[in-house]
């Protein structure tokens, strides 16, 4: 893709599972999705898509930052055409009084000129509502949930007209449900009003899934929105309907198959990842390893690596640190948690770097930490997404990837089912 195309719509994420979940909805909606790692280089290129979500690691670090960083990422969107900007917040509003979700929304909504802003973290699918104002997680004010004790971003307030404002240099508004519920039309109605009344920012309700349409609908007719991956899905949707994107994601993932090794690594100590490892037994080669021998020094991924190499031509293998709970805690207690977890990551980074270098194009890798440390390793800076494995697990088509084409799934640990392993690589062509 050249700078020329033009992007239906360009999203700058707070945090990487957040992109990610994001870049799923948007891509289980019909539009082809990337997601990068950052802000890519300008000489990146992509192939034919109609969204990327550039992913960032701005939701708890100094407001500033987060200001500098998501500007950074708007102009790259903005210079390949993108003429809406979704700034991806997390569905329960993670901020403090201090921001980041408010410094970064007047930045943005400064460049893009955008006389008012449409804000919601609704996202009826996964229980997140949003009434009077008022976020709700499940059936509970967001004070009252498990958030009111979040050790960064502890939520104290669930009306986020109140909790925006003492972050804002706007004033905030309300779009309320029974406005919503007459249609589009009302929607631009009373944001016009409370546009003519000097207010910037308008929390929007949504209760249901067809809230979320009607607000994508209205959003499209500004630069700027704010919300997470629900209003994604109503931007999506809209798109779709408008004919403004082609609803052919799976296609562009399938284009050509990649074939050769292929390889899973595990690093989740979940006992969802033991239970899918256990299975994945039953149907390649496991090599377990020896955490000990890991934290000694590099032996212990050479090992691995030269096991792996003896067994390509049978087909898929798995390598696994993944230990019960009680192992993981007697080695922290001998080396240190931080010690002992660096090390591990940096073992399996070393084999998938090694993998790919002996031809593997098809990885599978369970474990968030894990995931994080081979994508670094590997050089990796974007990905278009495709299929989902599990619910909130797509395969990974690798974009601009110094090794070439490649494609991955990334998992947390809690993440798909007994099968995972088998799943993944039946969907990776």
């Amino acid at each position: 893709m050249t700078p020329a195309t033009k992007l239906s719509l360009g999203c700058v994420a707070d945090d990487y599972t957040g992109a990610s979940d994001l870049a799923n909805t948007l891509t289980r909606a019909g539009l082809r999705t990337v997601q990068t790692i950052g802000v890519p280089a300008d000489d990146l290129a992509l192939p034919e898509v109609d969204a990327v979500v550039v992913s960032l690691k701005s939701r708890s670090i100094e407001a500033g930052l987060a200001v500098t960083r998501s500007r950074a990422a708007e102009s790259w969107l903005r210079g390949r055409g993108a003429s809406h900007i979704l700034f991806k917040i997390c569905s329960t509003f993670d901020s403090t009084d201090a921001g980041n979700i408010g410094p970064v929304m007047d930045a943005l909504r400064a460049d893009s000129s955008d006389s008012i802003v449409l804000v919601t973290p609704a996202f009826p699918e996964t229980g997140r509502t949003v009434y009077q104002g008022n976020l709700f997680v499940g059936s509970v004010p967001l004070n009252e949930s498990p958030l009111k004790d979040h050790p960064l971003n502890p939520m104290h307030d669930s009306n986020l007209v109140r909790v925006l404002a003492r972050q804002s240099k706007t004033k905030v508004g309300l779009v309320d449900l029974a406005t919503l519920s007459r249609g589009a039309e009302a929607v631009r109605a009373r944001l016009a009003e409370l546009a003519r009344g000097g207010i910037g920012a308008a929390i929007v309700d949504a209760v249901f899934d067809r809230d979320l349409e009607t607000i994508g609908q209205v959003a499209l007719d500004h630069r700027l929105s704010v919300g997470a991956s629900g209003i994604g899905l109503g931007l999506a949707r809209a798109l779709v309907a408008a004919g403004r994107a082609k609803s052919d994601a799976a296609t562009a993932m399938h284009e050509s198959a990649i074939g050769g090794p292929a390889a899973c690594l595990a690093g989740s100590c979940s006992q969802a990842t033991l239970r899918q490892i256990a299975n994945a037994e039953k149907v390649m080669p496991v090599l377990h390893l020896d955490p000990e021998r890991v934290i000694a020094g590099r032996e212990e991924a050479q090992r691995a690596l030269a096991w792996a190499r003896d067994r390509f031509g049978a087909g898929p293998i798995l390598i696994a640190s993944s230990s019960t709970p009680e192992e993981v805690a007697a080695l922290q207690s001998r080396h240190g948690r931080d010690a002992a977890g660096h090390a591990i990551e940096q073992a399996m980074a070393d084999i998938a770097e090694g993998l790919v270098q002996s031809g593997v194009r098809r990885l599978v890798v369970a474990g968030g930490e894990t995931s994080g440390a081979v994508v670094d390793r590997l050089g990796i800076p974007g990905f278009l997404v495709g299929a989902e494995i599990a619910a909130g697990v797509p395969v990974l088509r690798a974009v601009g990837a110094k090794h070439g084409d490649m494609v991955l799934a990334l998992k947390s640990g809690n993440f798909g089912g007994p099968e995972f392993f088998s799943d993944a690589l039946a969907l990776m062509p």
